[in-house]
């Protein structure tokens, strides 16, 4: 290597790309390597870390806990967009990542690091979400991608690094998929999903729920109050955002909920398919966008489907920190003014279906409405309606015929 640096933060998984990474940079730059853990939600795989980390040739690990942050600051306000990726990906990754990539500068920082670290494949969209996070607290800041520049060039040579430097992995050869987990979501890639022509073996890679074949005869009724936008409450309890989550996670979970199996558009230019479960998300967006059905303004409602899709491209792409996100955000703050109330969802075997909608600052009126007879409507009134609403479509009609008799 051209540089050598001597202290180098690392975000830390405890994963293969992490574990392998410790003791290369302590080979090829000469460094005291500090490992920065961030608990979004993994639970267990956070256990044992430090004695892994320190045992790999860390000096010490920093385990932060973001949990309530990254639900208050970066979930809830991607749900109150409505923000998904390509009609199918509620970002589960994409939006951990800045969160991630903001405590390590932080830590960074504070140890007087030299360079940061991280373990994103030079083929992921990843990278790139590390590192403009990274650019926008420490511009500064050198930073190390080892997938860009070492002699590995597969999972298969960094087991095979792994095995010869005597460090421990969470995997074998056959189970070698490429997971993130954080309180939101489970990701899986690699291996058969590589082909999407193979169908995904759900009982063997399903981890927070079942497959809707396994999930019970019987229907789960689940009840959700907003407050302004964001969740509050669950069957008429109040909870915080954390327990929120946790609690939907294990109900949709067991009712087969937020399978989802896509190809989507690589920031990087490129295919690629993966498998999510998003179970307790999928229900909140359900809620959130029933809720949104009868609080939203026909106008306000269409504006905000378009601006979603465009929210959703800046979180895909790691453009969190950016003015455009946040004067989009400020948008969206606006909308939620009058998201308050109570939606009220069945959960059968994979499916989410709606079983009432109630809110003080309802945009529905029964007796606009109805079939029956009313004193509110004059149907009279769209005859007019139509004749000035078709005028455009009428005239170039009469024009066409006109042209159409000269030309005859």
């Amino acid at each position: 290597m051209e540089k050598k640096y001597n202290k180098v933060v690392l975000a830390y998984s405890g994963g293969l790309d992490t574990s392998v990474i410790i003791p290369w940079l302590k080979e090829n730059y000469g460094c005291e390597v500090i490992a920065v853990a961030a608990d979004v939600g993994q639970g267990k795989e956070l256990s044992g870390l430090e004695e892994k980390a320190k045992k790999t040739g860390a000096s010490k690990l920093y385990i932060a806990d973001l949990k309530k942050e990254f639900v208050e600051d970066y979930i809830f306000p991607t749900v109150q967009a409505g923000a998904v990726y390509e009609g199918q990906y509620l970002l589960g990754t994409s939006f951990a990542r800045p969160i991630i990539a903001k405590r390590i500068v932080e830590i960074a920082k504070a140890e007087g690091a030299d360079a940061i670290a991280h373990g994103c494949t030079g083929k992921g969209n990843d990278q790139v979400r590390f590192e403009l996070a990274i650019k926008a607290f420490a511009p500064e800041m050198a930073i190390i991608a080892p997938w860009r520049t070492w002699e590995l060039r597969s999972r298969e040579d960094e087991i095979d690094y792994a095995e010869k430097h005597g460090i421990s992995i969470p995997l074998t050869r056959e189970t070698n998929y490429s997971k993130d987990k954080n309180l939101w979501h489970l990701s899986h890639e690699g291996l058969d999903l590589e082909d999407p022509a193979n169908e995904p073996d759900y009982e063997k890679i399903l981890e927070l729920g079942v497959s809707p074949e396994k999930a019970p005869d019987k229907a789960s009724y689940v009840t959700l109050h907003f407050e302004k936008g964001v969740p509050t409450m669950l069957d008429g309890k109040a909870v915080d955002g954390v327990e929120l989550i946790e609690k939907l996670n294990a109900l949709g979970g067991a009712n087969g909920i937020g399978i989802v199996d896509m190809v989507e558009n690589r920031l990087v230019g490129m295919k690629s398919r993966g498998g999510y479960e998003t179970p307790g998300g999928t229900i909140l967006y359900r809620a959130h966008e029933a809720l949104e059905t009868i609080t939203l303004d026909r106008d306000t409602s269409h504006m905000k489907a378009v601006l979603a899709q465009r929210f959703s491209e800046l979180v895909y792409d790691g453009k969190w920190f950016t003015p455009l996100r946040e004067a989009l955000t400020a948008f969206v703050d606006s909308t939620q003014q009058t998201v308050t109330g109570d939606v009220k969802l069945k959960l059968y075997k994979g499916n989410i279906i709606l079983a009432g909608i109630t809110s003080p600052f309802s945009l529905y009126s029964e007796e606009v409405a109805t079939f029956g007879e009313d004193d509110v409507y004059d149907q009279m009134d769209s005859k007019g309606f139509i004749n000035l609403f078709g005028l455009p479509i009428k005239v170039r009609a009469m024009l066409e015929k006109k042209r159409d008799g000269i030309n005859a």
